[in-house]
């Protein structure tokens, strides 16, 4: 039974349906057709018969004639159904000559001495073949519609029948109407049936190729897409158990398998890449940060020791000596980013209050905010649990947002808000920061958490790849909202402390 569950057995069962189902009503319609030449012959006969009583009456009997035997009510010769098949009942003599017939055109006439002037059978045209004109023998030829290669096509058809009568052989032939239209009807009927046939088995042909053809044609495109790097990509699936879904079921599989493999790969080769950086990071830290310390210190010395007397060249040793001094100080911020993004985080969670960390962060920024006239606000809903985290990397993902938004905004002054609020359906606490800075181009959004992209001349990328990161360890999650022109809104989502 599994054999019939395939589509090549569910193809089989449906063609040797289609052939049994042809054969059937085939073999019906020529029962049919059977049916009627029986009764089409039954009739011929029946038409046959009565002409030749008629006849016969007419030989018998000196006063009627043909036509009056066929016109009278009282006869029981002909019924309705004779007449419309008789055409005409000629009688011939022995001499060959029309002694009655129901045409007008055939019946003697009287000549001039008053004698009856018969037609020649001979002279008669335009008649019936005659069938089975065989058996008359050697009178056949006296026949003018004996049948021949000209008329054995004819529509109508005549019967001759020989009486022997006391004046020697005389001829009954009746001649016998076919309905043309019934003859077309009984021809054509076989051939519409072959066609209704046809176009059946055409359109169940098509229905089982569109079938077939349609989940092929999904599992090319399907292919395509895979081959070009797509591997998202799924095969609609139906409730098909046959050969095609089971197909499409292991393609759907495959190109999850083949998912699963390359998101693998790409963590793996960015756990080789934080490797190397954070082996990197710490030969950077060794070779670098000695001299850094070492300048700062002398810069100081410089600035203790060796400041002019002059009051207008102190004030331009100062200036430079602090700027070198933020210069140093900006250095050493970045290989700090280097390596807190390339080195393992081990943080120590605890119970702690996030607007308390919010607002050791905004500290950071809070001169700079008041220089830029940026106004700070901060609101906090009411019973906001606290949440599990490290304060000091908590602090650090605040730091980095606070100052980028400060720096979006620039000197032109802004807005910076920051709420904080519950959200019981996620049973997580939402820090919301938003600022009223140049936003974010939607071609950057998706990239701006990636290492190492930064749209700022001096910026080194890691700072928000920092941010995704330290959120990520505190099982929580940071989203990115902006309009270029109007500013940013980031939403960090942290579990909440159990109480």
């Amino acid at each position: 039974m599994n054999f019939f569950n395939t589509f090549r057995g569910r193809l089989l069962l449906i063609l040797a349906f289609m052939l049994v189902a042809t054969l059937g009503v085939q073999y019906y319609l020529n029962l049919i057709t059977q049916q009627e030449n029986d009764d089409l012959r039954q009739l011929q006969a029946q038409a046959l018969v009565a002409g030749i009583a008629v006849g016969s009456n007419s030989l018998t009997s000196n006063e009627d004639r043909v036509e009056d035997l066929v016109r009278r009510t009282d006869q029981t010769f002909l019924d309705e159904a004779s007449k419309q098949r008789i055409a005409d009942i000629i009688i011939i003599d022995n001499n060959w000559q029309i002694v009655d017939s129901l045409n007008v055109n055939y019946q003697p006439v009287a000549g001039e001495d008053g004698e009856a002037v018969y037609r020649k059978l001979a002279d008669l045209t335009g008649l019936p073949p005659l069938m089975e004109g065989g058996r008359l023998g050697a009178d056949l030829a006296n026949f003018p519609n004996r049948k021949t290669a000209d008329n054995k096509n004819a529509d109508d058809e005549a019967h001759a029948v020989p009486i022997e009568t006391s004046r020697g052989r005389w001829y009954i032939m009746v001649l016998l109407k076919n309905d043309k239209s019934e003859a077309a009807r009984r021809a054509v009927l076989p051939l519409i049936v072959t066609l209704v046939v046809l176009s059946l088995s055409t359109l169940v042909t098509f229905l089982l190729v569109w079938r077939f053809t349609t989940p092929i044609a999904n599992l090319s495109n399907a292919a395509r897409e895979v081959a070009e790097g797509n591997l998202s990509i799924r095969v609609p699936e139906t409730m098909r158990q046959d050969e095609m879904g089971r197909l499409a079921q292991r393609f759907n599989e495959m190109t999850a398998q083949l998912e699963k493999t390359r998101e693998l790969e790409t963590q793996l080769q960015q756990a080789e890449k934080s490797a190397v950086i954070g082996r990197l990071g710490s030969a950077i830290a060794h070779e670098i940060r000695n001299p850094l310390n070492y300048i700062n210190l002398t810069l100081d010395h410089l600035r203790t020791k060796f400041a002019p007397e002059d009051a207008g060249k102190r004030e331009t040793f100062e200036k430079l000596t602090l700027q070198l001094k933020a210069e140093v100080a900006r250095i050493n911020q970045q290989i700090s980013d280097f390596l807190n993004y390339s080195r393992p985080a081990n943080v120590n969670l605890s119970v702690i209050n996030a607007r308390n960390v919010v607002e050791d962060s905004l500290r950071i920024v809070e001169a700079q905010a008041a220089e830029n006239d940026i106004k700070i606000s901060i609101v906090e809903h009411e019973n906001v649990p606290e949440v599990m985290g490290d304060p000091e990397f908590l602090r650090s993902v605040f730091n980095n947002l606070f100052i980028n938004a400060v720096q979006a905004m620039g000197t032109e002054g802004g807005k910076l808000n920051v709420k904080i609020s519950p959200d019981g359906s996620e049973n997580v606490v939402m820090i919301e920061i938003s600022d009223t800075g140049n936003g974010i181009p939607p071609e950057n959004l998706a990239k701006i958490f990636e290492p190492y992209f930064s749209t700022k001349e001096t910026g080194t990328g890691l700072g928000l790849a920092i941010v995704h990161k330290i959120v990520e360890i505190h099982n929580g999650t940071i989203e990115v909202e902006s309009t270029v022109g109007e500013g940013t809104k980031f939403t960090v989502k942290l579990a909440r402390a159990e109480s």
